[in-house]
């Protein structure tokens, strides 16, 4: 895979190398869905920022709960705490956008969907041990 950096911002931009095989998955996506590829990186690099200040905020142990994340029994204990905030973020969802069909009164529904796309990242690299490291 090559990486090279693209013209808006700093969105690592991957390719696959030619002759990778069966064809190029992001060349094609690119080619055909443009406006979908552009918003998708774009997102990407929002959400990467939004985990930055967070987590300059919160700092490492929020996630770890309070342990250094060397056992598999306290990446457990982590991936549980996940799990907790993920649910808390779909039953909000459920609540305003499934049940009552509402506008939220604190923050708006998307911001759930960000922390959720954000968790889903944060969990891959809690099990890969790189948390906080």
């Amino acid at each position: 895979m090559e990486i090279k950096e693209t013209e808006t911002k700093r969105i690592p931009e991957v390719r696959m190398m030619k002759g990778s095989g069966t064809g190029d998955p992001i060349s094609f996506i690119e080619k055909h869905y443009p406006e979908t590829a552009k918003e998708f990186q774009r997102l990407q690099f929002e959400q990467y920022e939004l985990f930055c200040k967070k987590q300059m905020d919160y700092g490492p142990s929020n996630i770890a709960m309070g342990t250094s994340l060397d056992t598999e029994e306290e990446k457990r204990l982590s991936k549980i705490g996940l799990i907790v905030r993920i649910n808390d973020k779909i039953q909000r969802l459920i609540n305003l956008v499934v049940k009552n069909n509402r506008k939220a009164q604190n923050e708006p529904t998307i911001d759930a969907f960000k922390d959720l796309a954000c968790y889903g990242i944060i969990a891959q690299i809690v099990e890969a041990g790189k948390w906080g490291k």
